[in-house]
């Protein structure tokens, strides 16, 4: 995805866009309408000509009246829903492009950030629309119909006011972009920043007291509350000045049209109406204030779109530099279903690097599974263990071959390769919600019954019902339950999922050392079938009664091959 790409999504078609687009123009010329026949309506009527001469004039004034609200009001209606209408797309197209790639070819972004990236980023998307294409149409198309009136009624007024306008353009833009440009361009980074420290500084504040850290994190996340409200500050700063350019110009659009305009007085500048009278030169002197109130939105619209393509430029590049050729996005080789029936796994001299480094992090590894295996890797610190486990769930690229039933991984698309291959992580996401939505989004249609039996099947039966049954809370990242439990309950969501391979990275990381034996035992028994094979990564002794074979991991600089 780039910006162009964001740019296209977030833009209606055609056929949606227009009509909010002709409503916006049919609002501005009843503006330029009303002030217009208002202006002539007064004008005349202080000569006290008969009645019936200026029906036809307040009949003018209450229609535009109408007509302004009535059309801005549709404009807004019409115009809002088709760029709103543009927004799941843009946000289900940026979801999508983070999915490939999560969650290792997002290392280097801060939740903070990718939060911002996808709620305040994609937002910003509806402004190019609404406050860049539809104003620069409709004040354009609506300054050109009042400039060529204007020419056609008094052409030195109209000269005026196209100079007029041309010179507020220009002042305005330039000053727009030199007192706010820099701030437009740097407030979508500056907003990602800020929500980033925040959800830093709220995820760990517990770490952060307890280390004395919270006041420095408190600190940063002042300081970057202060740099996105000076950048605001800065934005207003310009805005305001804009439009003080814009008024200016307006002003002086009136001033240069009476002193053009009165000498006409008279003159017979008007053909077939017996001179340029007083109320042809009332229209022509504050017609432009109309005119200049509709334009002023051009110069805020060069701004406007500072920050569309800043914030477009963001979400094309949620994905780091360099990253994409690094992890799996499925491309045209991607055309084979998930495999209905695991039969076989074979690794042969893989390799893998994480996305953005240039050294490996996995030693070339050869591996065979089928079902009923159950094989410990081991290896220090440094091995690739956690790299090997993300390399068979897809979520780093790999170099050598990787089959899956005999045919190449990148064949199958991710999502594919990932119901066959499960993993459960070291750290396992628990939802802060109830034990029976932990478990359900791993299979949505199972029953209060099967939920209970794969708990009892993990060891956690008696201590469900303890807690009350399966309405009982996690609590926030798992909060409420021990490093054990935690990770049962995760090897019960990756039973209820059925997943013919089973990746267990870890599993006793966050487990006393006198409870890892017995978590290992009860896991392994649990995940044990004679169709499902078993992968076990840990750095610590486990029972060979556990597992039929030990692979072992040598670091990557190490040029020896890993020993099967």
């Amino acid at each position: 995805m780039n910006r162009r790409e964001v740019l296209r999504l977030a833009q209606p078609p055609l056929l949606r866009f227009a009509p909010g687009v002709a409503l916006g123009l049919l609002s501005a010329l009843c503006a330029v309408g009303l002030l217009g026949v208002s202006a002539w309506l007064i004008t005349r009527a202080a000569e006290q000509p008969p009645i019936l001469f200026l029906s036809a004039a307040m009949v003018g004034v209450r229609a535009f009246a109408l007509g302004r609200a009535t059309f801005r009001y549709l404009e807004r209606l019409v115009g809002h829903d088709a760029a709103f209408a543009t927004m799941p797309a843009l946000r289900v197209g940026v979801y999508e492009r983070l999915v490939p790639v999560a969650p290792d070819g997002l290392g280097s972004a801060r939740s903070g950030d990718l939060l911002s990236r996808l709620v305040s980023d994609v937002d910003e998307q509806q402004n190019l629309p609404l406050r860049v294409v539809q104003p620069l149409v409709v004040s354009g198309l609506t300054s050109a119909a009042v400039v060529v009136v204007v020419w056609l009624l008094l052409p030195a007024a109209g000269l005026v006011l196209l100079l007029s306008l041309i010179a507020a353009l220009l002042v305005g833009t330039v000053l727009n972009a030199a007192l706010s440009g820099r701030a437009e361009r740097s407030l979508a980074g500056l907003r990602g920043r800020h929500r980033a420290a925040l959800a830093d500084y709220l995820t760990n504040l517990d770490v952060l007291v307890a280390y004395g850290d919270d006041r420095a994190a408190l600190a940063r996340l002042d300081e970057a509350d202060a740099a996105l409200t000076a950048a605001s500050r800065r934005r207003a700063v310009g805005a305001g000045a804009t439009a003080a350019a814009v008024t200016f110009f307006a002003g002086l659009a009136t001033v240069l049209t009476l002193v053009v305009g009165v000498p006409a007085l008279g003159a017979g500048a008007v053909s077939g109406s017996g001179g340029f009278d007083g109320p042809a030169l009332a229209v022509v002197a504050l017609v432009p204030l109309a005119a200049f109130e509709v334009f002023a939105m051009i110069p805020l619209a060069a701004g406007a779109w500072r920050q569309v393509r800043a914030s477009a430029d963001r979400i094309a590049s949620v994905v780091p530099s360099g990253v994409p050729a690094s992890i799996p996005v499925d491309g045209p080789s991607a055309v084979r279903p998930a495999p209905a029936v695991f039969t076989s796994l074979s690794l042969r001299e893989v390799t893998a690097k994480w996305p953005g480094a240039s050294s490996p992090a996995l030693a070339p590894v050869s591996l065979d599974l089928v079902p009923g295996d159950r094989v410990l890797v081991r290896g220090a610190s440094g091995a690739g263990k956690t790299t090997l486990a993300h390399v068979l769930v897809r979520f780093l690229e790999y170099g050598g071959s990787y089959r899956l039933n005999g045919h190449e991984a990148r064949e199958y698309p991710v999502d594919a390769v990932r119901r066959v291959v499960g993993l459960c992580e070291q750290r396992p996401h628990l939802f802060d919600d109830d034990i029976r939505q932990n478990l359900l989004f791993a299979r949505d249609t199972a029953t209060d019954d099967e939920l209970l039996a794969v708990l009892d099947r993990v060891g956690l039966g008696s201590w469900v019902q303890a807690r009350g049954g399966l309405t009982a809370r996690v609590g926030e990242r798992g909060a409420l339950v021990s490093g054990g439990q935690a990770q049962r309950l995760a090897l019960a969501r990756a039973l209820l999922a059925g997943f013919p391979v089973l990746v267990l990275d870890e599993p006793t990381a966050n487990v006393d050392p006198e409870q890892a034996d017995a978590l290992l035992t009860d896991l392994l028994a649990a995940a044990a079938g004679e169709s499902r094979a078993v992968l076990l990564v840990s750095h610590t002794p486990v029972p060979s009664a556990l597992v039929t074979r030990t692979l072992t991991l040598s670091p990557p600089v190490d040029s020896a091959r890993p020993v099967l």
